[in-house]
């Protein structure tokens, strides 16, 4: 599964259990690294953050993460999987957005390479965060901010 899944809504929760699993199951791979990007309910001066809302330009997309899983996986020598899930449309706080699943052959590569993937889709990937107040008013989020 070394690819792109773009979601409407939230990240299923069977697919999070299902990285237990551990996508490929190569016996190499001794090491398995999952990060679950969540919504927060931030406070904007007064206002509560109770979703947001994810657009993303698919084809561009799914070109900036064949972009960054080829980084990855050739800095990461040790690195076998790179699966990347991020959501589109509304998600709520407390709903998960993105997970990245890393798998390798030990856990240095394994963590290193899931940091250096977040940032660079935080950094790169061209989706966009409309936040949602609990008063329904709403305001744009640059990535490299959130």
């Amino acid at each position: 599964m070394n690819e792109l899944v773009l979601v409407e809504g939230p990240v299923p929760g069977s697919l999070v259990s299902s990285m237990a699993d551990a996508p490929g199951g190569e016996k190499e791979h001794g090491a398995h690294t999952v990060f679950l990007g969540r919504v927060r309910a931030d406070i904007r001066g007064s206002r509560k953050v109770k979703a947001i809302e994810y657009s993303a330009y698919r084809e561009m997309t799914l070109k900036v993460v064949a972009e960054i899983r080829n980084h990855i996986l050739s800095k990461y020598s040790d690195v076998g999987e790179v699966v990347i899930v991020h959501s589109t449309g509304i998600v709520m706080a407390g709903e998960i957005s993105l997970l990245v699943f890393i798998s390798a052959g030990h856990r240095r590569q394994a963590m290193d390479a899931c940091s250096e993937t977040v940032e660079l889709i935080k950094e790169k990937l061209p989706v966009w965060k409309k936040e949602i107040f609990g008063d329904n008013t709403h305001e744009w989020v640059d990535n490299k901010q959130a």
